[in-house]
């Protein structure tokens, strides 16, 4: 075999090699488990979610647990609800015209922003899929896809 052949022969070894990892590597994605229904941990979560759409990041946000209760469209319950915002918080938003948690929503929907709802959170908290908000990438699932989020993603968070 001459140089030739060999140079060639290493460098489409080398080019599979490269394709393999570049197969193998996260995606420009970034991965959000929101697990709080702290009015701030979600503003939070959904602000930090819009900041990563800025750079043309994919955006996946995993609720759980009590922060299910965040997605629920209070005009959509007839049953008693906790009051989410405290009094302090409302202030200080209209004071500097800061987004509500609904705007934050909404330019989460427009941006793409995924959100995926954990299955056995809701009927743990005992909240229905016709009491959530009406939301475009809105999906359930377990949390075997939050696992499955964080392996595909460069940055994965938990809030």
């Amino acid at each position: 075999m001459s140089n030739d052949q060999n140079n060639d022969q290493l460098l489409q070894d080398l080019l599979k090699r490269v394709e393999a990892l570049e197969h193998q590597s996260p995606k420009d994605q970034f991965t959000i488990g929101v697990i709080s229904n702290d009015l701030e941990h979600t503003m939070a979560a959904f602000m930090i979610a819009l900041g990563a759409t800025t750079f043309d990041t994919e955006v996946d946000m995993f609720f759980m647990l009590k922060a299910t209760a965040a997605l629920r469209d209070p005009r959509k319950i007839t049953k008693d609800l906790k009051e989410l915002e405290p009094l302090p918080i409302q202030f200080d938003l209209k004071k500097h015209n800061a987004m509500s948690l609904e705007d934050l929503i909404g330019l989460a929907a427009e941006t793409g922003v995924r959100i995926t709802i954990c299955n056995l959170s809701m009927d743990l908290m005992d909240i229905k899929r016709e009491e959530l908000i009406d939301y475009p990438n809105l999906t359930f699932a377990g949390v075997a896809a939050f696992v499955d989020m964080c392996s595909r993603s460069k940055q994965c968070w938990f809030m």
